[in-house]
């Protein structure tokens, strides 16, 4: 499992090297042969961030390697919650917790390494003239590895189906990695969001462009997962194209 992470400065948890504090919110099930190298990364390339882990009762022990984290850094929290409900409500809950630290800048990765911190870091700072920064795979720049071409199709397509119905200038609709500036999560109706998978990234995104805040996409290098299954499931799919006639047709 290893015990610590090497080269990452775990001292500080505020403001370091000039950056708005940053607290990055990944939501965690089975993950447990990726959740080390990603949570260390991000701790070595951005030192004074602080990371909470929420994982859904993971049965593989990924909940012992955050356990571990977070005594081996000083800089991680674990919240572990007991059923898999998805990751809809275990990013509201990591949200929650986020909130809480009072941090400036609040993001959101996967656990399964196709998100980088070396883009995370591009994202901080484009966070400075925008709301929301989301890491997108299909602006100029973007690219995708490791996917079989159903899976670029689906993803692109859905992406093109999303931004047709609910007619916003966003191309990666569906991409589960953002930076979110404090004061712009806080007006998010977490309350209200009910949707989960690529719905939930759809949904969150959409309240945002609808309350008129600035959302910039900006390029990333997205690569498949390593290790661990796809959370990706028939029923993922069909709710996202459901959901956004229902957010085409909401009054807000």
């Amino acid at each position: 499992m290893g015990s610590y992470c090497p080269g990452a400065d775990t001292h500080s948890q505020e403001q370091h090297s000039g950056r708005p504090g940053l607290t990055v919110v990944i939501p965690t099930y089975n993950e447990r042969n990726n959740l080390r190298p990603i949570v260390c990364e991000i701790l070595e390339l951005l030192p004074g961030t602080h990371v909470v882990v929420v994982d859904d009762g993971s049965p593989d022990g990924t909940g012992e390697v955050a356990d571990a984290l977070a005594i081996d850094t000083g800089a991680v929290t674990v919240l572990h919650r007991t059923n898999k409900t998805g990751i809809g409500p275990a990013y509201i809950a990591g949200f929650r917790s986020a909130l809480a630290r009072e941090t400036a800048l609040v993001a959101a990765m996967d656990a399964d390494g196709s998100h980088s911190a070396r883009d995370l870091l591009r994202m901080i700072t484009a966070a400075e003239s925008a709301d929301l920064v989301l890491g997108s795979r299909y602006v100029p720049g973007g690219q995708t590895y490791g996917w079989p071409l159903w899976r670029r199709l689906l993803s692109r397509s859905g992406g093109r189906y999303a931004r047709v119905v609910l007619g916003v200038p966003v191309t990666d609709l569906t991409s589960g990695f953002k930076v979110y500036q404090r004061e712009a999560l806080v007006r998010l109706a977490l309350d209200q969001i009910t949707s989960d998978g690529y719905a939930f990234q759809i949904e969150t995104t959409w309240q945002m462009i609808k309350q008129g805040m600035n959302v910039l996409e900006v390029p990333i290098v997205f690569r498949d997962r390593i290790a661990g299954k796809s959370k990706l499931s028939r029923m993922i799919v069909i709710e996202a194209a459901v959901v956004v006639w229902r957010l085409r047709f909401r009054r807000c």
